[in-house]
């Protein structure tokens, strides 16, 4: 009889046994590159043929993992613009592979690797995305020759400029506030120059940049509309090269190379514009003392410790001069500084550890004969940050980290001189923490369904010192609690649900839903039309409350042609909780009790936005249009009923088009048109001693004229040598020569004051450029 069960025991042991090896699985990781110059690859493609049907893809330092079971695999890495490689693996432990992807310029390769990819971000459950590379934009013409990333994607659905030449934009029916953009991390608050002719990012430091409408993942926070994620060129970690442009009004130089070769490299990247310069050689006395350039350097190094450990340290810093013949001035610039330290602890587990620093400000100056006023406001944040990938059986993988940040708000030091028909005044410096911790778990279910869902809860701490005030509704303080330095003032606590899916309905379409929901505490106060360094910024506190949006959204995608035509419709509707409007002849500037000029409200945009995308071919390109509403309705504006806010645009239409007329010579275009904005103008006026006053009513009841430009450009390659090449770009702006209007300001009729005359302004007529590119 015992004899009987041992053999049973010892019988299923055995099959036990079997069962676990048979189960037995283990990880295959690495990290994708360029192979000609070590640069990491962001988003690869990595597929497991032919026994599974799974695809990874590589994260934002390039690192990849996949656990699967014990046995034969054959993995086929894709990268867009480079060749695929296929790797056969013997899968009995733990495996490191590296992958170096060969850039390629065939045109049957491209069309499988593309055809891959787009395959790949059907099944994606991320909505609202748009990713770009500086290849993509290099031939787009722009204002003044200088390529631009962030004029760009203004070219995309969803996304509206901010006005004529401007770098702002908004998403999806937000403020202009309301758009993170990081920098290597590093949140940026003002990304222009020159008063928004230009955007702070260099495109020769850009290595990628991925935009989220809305619908971003746990892992972002803090702002409502949408997160633009820069990330700079880590540098060639083969050999020494430079690269450059010169144009009429700025020049660019990039050098990159080895520290230690395939251990570590340099980036550095220089720009700066001289119309400076030029003022200097005028007969006008005004002009010969007047002064306008921008400058920025952007320089990163990286270093390999070891296989399982990679540093990295960034700076950026960009500076601001415009002075008017010595009588007024505005100074204003960024810093960033970003250090990364990258960590396997396993080959399930990678760690993403970031300190980051950011410090914005800016210096106005007015000067005559009587008085010299200098207005200095400052932002400063010191942040930390743990990210964590943990990679699962087959088809899963969690992402987790934390995250906090010290904020420092100097809102304003006004400096007086004696005669100055102004006081100093020195407005109260504003402190708070905000912290957030998140999980999000990325799953495949079954063949066709993926889903990412997470919880992203954000804590924000107001601290003193300062006097804190309660204002009744017409702005009066009726109480107030002074708290001292590190007192707790005011606690918000949120939780901010995500969650997304994807449904495939075949290998060329697939369907798409999102919901997200999102807080902001950091908020920009301004009463233009367009982003100014002077703009206001605060935080939440006992009357500020943070800003909150619930979006929902639904997409079809579709793919033609093995993925050479890519097409995609997205409809959105979003509620927005505590918005902020400042009242009627509200008193922003220099007001230390700024928040009594302020009411809250709610508001919503909803629209349809449509896409359509040629990826190859001698003709390139995209169409994309937006059909959209938003609006607000706030007690205090227009009997509180709904309005449209200032950003609404009703439609919204690009066309870009490259064509690669021979080798050497590519042609491309670009047309643009939306609905003029919502704008305030006067419904009557009056006289008050011998002055005209206008009566203004009706917030946002107008609309400006509609816009609609051309540009145009033309691109030559110059002979290719074996260490040197060259390329012209001649564009025109506004080819047609379209006055869209600026501005448009009322006046009385000099011929009859009885009557109102409205004024038009316009920046820009034709604007030609011409810009010599070189690399070596």
């Amino acid at each position: 009889m015992y004899k009987k069960i041992g053999v049973l025991v010892l019988l299923f042991s055995t099959i036990a046994v079997k069962q676990t090896l048979a189960q037995r699985k283990y990880t295959i990781n690495g990290i994708i590159s360029d192979k000609t110059t070590g640069e990491t690859l962001i988003g690869a493609s990595i597929r497991v043929l032919p026994q599974l049907k799974y695809s990874s893809s590589s994260n934002n330092y390039g690192f990849y993992a996949i656990l699967f079971p014990e046995g034969q695999y054959t993995l086929v890495v894709s990268y867009t613009g480079y060749k695929q490689d296929t790797i056969s693996i013997s899968l009995t432990k733990n495996l490191t592979r590296n992958v170096a992807l060969i850039p390629t310029t065939d045109n049957l390769s491209e069309v499988i690797i593309r055809a891959e990819s787009a395959h790949d971000e059907l099944k994606k459950p991320q909505m609202g995305l748009q990713k770009l590379n500086t290849n993509e934009v290099a031939k787009i013409p722009v204002f003044l020759g200088e390529k631009d990333i962030i004029k760009t994607i203004q070219l995309l659905p969803g996304i509206k400029s901010a006005g004529e030449g401007s770098g702002g934009f908004y998403v999806r029916g937000g403020n202009m506030d309301e758009n993170l953009l990081l920098l290597d991390e590093a949140p940026i608050y003002n990304a222009t120059h020159l008063l928004g002719f230009f955007s702070t990012f260099n495109s020769d430091a850009i290595k990628d940049l991925t935009l989220y409408k809305g619908a971003m993942p746990a892992g972002y926070g803090g702002r409502l509309s949408s997160v633009v994620d820069i990330r700079t060129k880590d540098g060639n970690n083969k050999e020494f090269h430079g690269s450059g442009g010169i144009g009429i009004i700025a020049s660019r130089l990039n050098f990159e190379g080895p520290i230690v070769k395939d251990k570590g490299s340099f980036i550095v990247s220089a720009r700066r514009t001289y119309a400076d310069l030029l003022t200097k050689l005028s007969s006008n006395e005004d002009a010969k003392n007047s002064s306008l350039y921008f400058y920025d350097i952007n320089a990163k190094v990286n270093y390999n410790l070891n296989d399982h450990n990679r540093i990295f340290f960034s700076f950026y810093n960009g500076k601001d001069n415009l002075e008017l013949s010595n009588q007024s001035a505005l100074y204003y610039g960024h810093t960033t500084g970003t250090f990364r330290w990258n960590h396997n602890f396993n080959s399930h587990l990678f760690s993403n550890m970031t300190l980051l620093y950011s410090d914005y400000n800016n210096n106005i100056q007015i000067a005559n004969n009587s008085s010299n006023v200098k207005i200095i406001s400052e932002i400063k944040d010191l942040s930390l940050k743990e990210d964590l990938q943990y990679f699962m059986t087959g088809n899963d993988k969690l992402n987790f980290g934390f995250t906090t940040t010290h904020h420092n708000i100097n809102p304003g030091l006004m400096d007086a001189n004696e005669s100055s028909n102004y006081n100093s005044e020195a407005l109260t410096k504003k402190y708070a923490l905000e912290s957030a911790a998140y999980i999000d778990h990325e799953k495949r279910i079954g063949t066709r369904w993926e889903v990412d869902y997470g919880l992203r809860l954000s804590v924000f701490n107001v601290f003193g010192p300062g006097q804190f005030y309660k204002y009744n509704i017409a702005g009066d303080i009726i109480d107030s609690t002074h708290y001292s330095g590190g007192q707790v003032v005011k606690t918000y606590l949120n939780l901010e649900p995500r969650a997304s899916a994807s449904y495939q309905m075949d290998t060329s379409s697939s369907i798409k839903f999102a919901y997200t929901r999102n807080t902001q505490n950091v908020h920009l106060i301004s009463n233009s039309a367009s982003t100014s360094p002077a703009d206001l910024w605060i935080l939440s506190s006992p009357n500020v409350k943070p800003e909150i949006a619930d979006q929902l959204s639904v997409g079809y995608y579709h793919n033609l042609s093995n993925g050479r035509y890519e097409l995609s419709s997205e409809v959105y509707y979003k509620h927005m909780q505590n918005q902020i409007e400042f009242k009627n002849g509200a008193a922003l500037e220099a007001n230390d009790n700024v928040e009594s000029q302020l009411i809250y409200g709610k508001g919503r945009a909803y629209g349809l936005e449509l896409f359509a995308k040629k990826k190859n071919g001698n003709l390139t390109g995209w169409i994309s249009y937006t059909l959209s509403h938003t609006e607000r309705q706030i007690d205090g504006i227009n009997n509180a009923s709904w309005y449209p806010a200032h950003q609404d645009q009703t439609h919204n239409i690009a066309i870009v088009a490259i064509y690669q007329l021979t080798r050497k010579v590519s042609l491309s275009a670009n047309w643009v048109y939306n609905t003029g904005n919502a704008v305030t103008y006067p419904s009557g006026k009056y006289e008050i001693n011998n002055k005209t006053v206008f009566l203004y009513t009706e917030r946002n009841g107008y609309r400006m004229p509609a816009y609609h430009r051309l540009d145009v450009g033309v691109t030559l390659d110059g002979k290719k040598k074996k260490r040197w090449n060259s390329s012209w770009n001649f564009s025109v702006y506004n080819a047609y020569g379209r006055e869209n209007p600026y501005t448009i300001e009322f006046k009385n009729d000099p011929a009859n004051p009885a009557r109102t005359i409205a004024v038009q302004t316009a920046l820009f007529r034709w604007v030609p450029s011409i810009t010599y590119n070189f690399a070596f």
